[in-house]
C-alpha cells in the first residue's frame, strides 16, 4: 500500500502530490499547536484523557523501561509514561512538527516532568534511532497524518526491542450505522465550527474531519501492522468504534 513514491495521495478528501503532504500536514498542527489541548477536550467532551489511559495501562509500562511516544503532541501520554518508568527508565516525545513539539515539551516542564524525558523532533517513517532500541512504542492519533504508513510501521518495528509491543491508538470506524451518521454530522457541521470559534481555524477542523474518514478501518489496520511484521495483533473498539487501540508485538 502507498508504495508509489511519485503518485498523488490523500489529504482528508483532496489529492495532493505524496511530496506535498508532510508540509501541508505541518501546516495543520502549525496552526492548530497552541489550542490543541482545549480544542481535544472540547472536541471529545473530554472522552479522550480516558482512551489515552486505557493505552496505558494496555502498555504493560514498568520501572526502568524505555518507551517511544509518536506524535507525542502536547504530552500527554509522555507524561504519565514519565511517572511510570520512574527516574530509571526513559520516555522519549517523537514529533515531526516543531510547534507541538514545543508546546509539549514547554506544558511538561510547566507541570514539573523532567529528568526522564527527551525531546526529538522525528518522521515516524524515518525514526533517528538505533535498532531495538524501545520496550514500548506508541502513536497516539497521529498515524492518519503519516504519509506513508506502511513504511512507518516498519520503521517502529525495527527500533522495537525484541518482545517489545506498539500501542496505536487513532480514530477509526464506528460499529453502529446509527452512530456512524451522528458521528458524521458531527464532524462535518459541529466540529469545523468550533475550530473556527477557538482555534480560529475551521479549514484544519475540516482536514482532521477529513482524514480520519480516509484512515483505514480497524480490520486494514491489523492487516497492514501483521505485513510489517507484527505478531499477536489485537484491536479494542472504545465509543463504538470511534477510537480503536491497536496492540501488535516483536518477536
Amino acid at each position: 500500500m502507498n508504495d508509489r513514491k511519485d503518485d498523488s495521495i490523500d489529504f482528508g478528501y483532496q489529492k495532493v502530490a505524496r511530496s506535498e503532504k508532510k508540509s501541508l500536514v505541518a501546516n495543520v498542527f502549525q496552526s492548530v499547536a497552541a489550542k490543541y489541548d482545549v480544542m481535544n477536550d472540547l472536541m471529545s467532551f473530554g472522552i479522550h484523557r480516558l482512551w489515552k489511559r486505557y493505552t496505558i495501562d494496555c502498555s504493560g509500562v514498568r520501572k526502568g523501561m524505555k518507551v517511544l511516544d509518536i506524535a507525542g503532541g502536547t504530552g500527554d501520554l509522555t507524561a504519565q509514561f514519565s511517572r511510570r518508568v520512574g527516574p530509571e527508565g526513559e520516555v522519549v516525545l517523537a514529533d515531526i512538527n516543531d510547534a507541538m513539539l514545543k508546546v509539549g515539551r514547554d506544558k511538561l516542564r510547566d507541570r514539573g516532568v523532567v529528568g526522564n524525558v527527551r525531546y526529538v523532533q522525528a518522521d515516524a517513517e524515518e525514526l533517528p534511532f538505533d535498532d531495538n532500541s524501545f520496550d514500548i512504542i506508541t502513536i497516539a492519533f497521529g498515524l492518519r497524518n503519516v504519509t506513508d504508513k506502511d513504511k512507518a510501521l516498519r520503521s517502529m518495528l525495527r527500533v522495537l526491542k525484541p518482545g517489545g509491543r506498539l500501542l496505536i491508538l487513532e480514530f477509526s470506524k464506528p460499529v453502529s450505522a446509527t452512530l456512524n451518521q451522528a458521528y458524521d454530522f458531527y464532524s462535518f457541521n459541529i466540529l469545523p465550527k468550533m475550530g473556527q470559534v477557538v482555534a480560529n481555524d475551521a479549514d484544519s477542523y475540516q482536514y482532521l474531519a477529513e482524514s480520519i474518514r480516509m484512515h483505514p478501518d480497524q480490520e486494514t489496520l491489523k492487516s497492514m501492522m501483521e505485513t510489517a511484521g507484527y505478531e499477536k495483533v489485537d484491536y479494542q473498539n472504545m465509543t463504538g468504534g470511534v477510537v480503536a487501540l491497536h496492540r501488535g508485538y516483536k518477536f
